[in-house]
């Protein structure tokens, strides 16, 4: 599937989603930030597919919110426009399949908050991550102002807001953000082999692991001791897991169907 906005390609079990307005830096538009939250939940319920990637045509990975249109905007028109990036940012949290963002060139703005909304980010190493919103007089939108603080700590992340300075790929890293730092030449490469090695993985218990992590960020250790005890109860019934303990007694690697 191809739209003028996002590029559709299912590589095996792997979907990648390539935003598409290199002439804009791929900044979203409403067809684009449509596109990408109906293939997230078309995915989600889709065996076939067991990883997502994310990334970006051209010379960035997503400028954020396109500037050509910011200043014409209504309160009313702005709250409608983050509802929608909202939906999108829910349906990659609720997602029970792993979702990996390609970031080169540059991810600006509510750019940078759509890969800290997804679980594993590769990075070229020239590429440069702004928080960019206070230089146009505005806050986070897309969920950066959850997802950072979790990440660097509360003043780390309001220095990184406040000042709208450029991030390196190399700190990000070191902050413990970013889970690959490559050379730009590799990064097609790197990210192919992580997809691979998630996608060879046992699906349904990722997918749970994702749930339980994000859903530790606020509850209690008695809240996620007992929701470990009822997903696992689950798992152990799973083809997977009779598949993973198979392999381990015959001294084989496990091969997961997701199921």
């Amino acid at each position: 599937m191809e739209t003028s906005h996002l590029l559709v390609e299912q590589s095996g079990s792997v979907l990648w989603l390539t935003l598409n307005r290199p002439e804009r830096l791929n900044a979203f538009s409403p067809e684009m930030i449509a596109g990408l939250t109906d293939e997230i939940e078309r995915a989600a319920a889709d065996d076939a597919v067991r990883v997502i990637v994310l990334s970006g045509a051209g010379r960035a990975f997503c400028a954020g919110g396109d500037v050509k249109t910011m200043g014409q905007s209504s309160a009313p028109q702005a709250y409608e426009h983050i509802g929608r990036l909202n939906r999108l940012i829910l349906a990659m949290k609720s997602c029970e399949k792993p979702i990996m963002a390609a970031v080169h060139g540059v991810a600006a703005g509510a750019g940078f908050n759509l890969a800290l909304a997804c679980d594993v980010i590769l990075a070229s190493e020239d590429s440069q991550f702004i928080l960019s919103f206070a230089k146009v007089g505005l806050v986070s939108d897309g969920g950066g102002s959850y997802w950072l603080p979790r990440l660097v700590g509360p003043h780390l992340a309001k220095q990184f807001f406040f000042t709208a300075d450029p991030i390196s790929a190399r700190r990000l890293y070191e902050l413990g953000v970013l889970s690959e730092v490559v050379p730009a030449e590799k990064l097609r490469e790197a990210t192919e082999s992580f997809a691979s090695k998630l996608a060879g993985g046992p699906t349904k218990a990722i997918g749970k692991q994702k749930r339980l992590i994000e859903h530790a960020l606020t509850a209690t250790l008695e809240e996620i001791l007992e929701e470990e005890r009822l997903v696992q109860g689950l798992m152990v019934e799973t083809e997977d897991h009779r598949e993973g303990v198979t392999a381990f007694k015959e001294k084989r690697s496990p091969v997961f169907q997701g199921k």
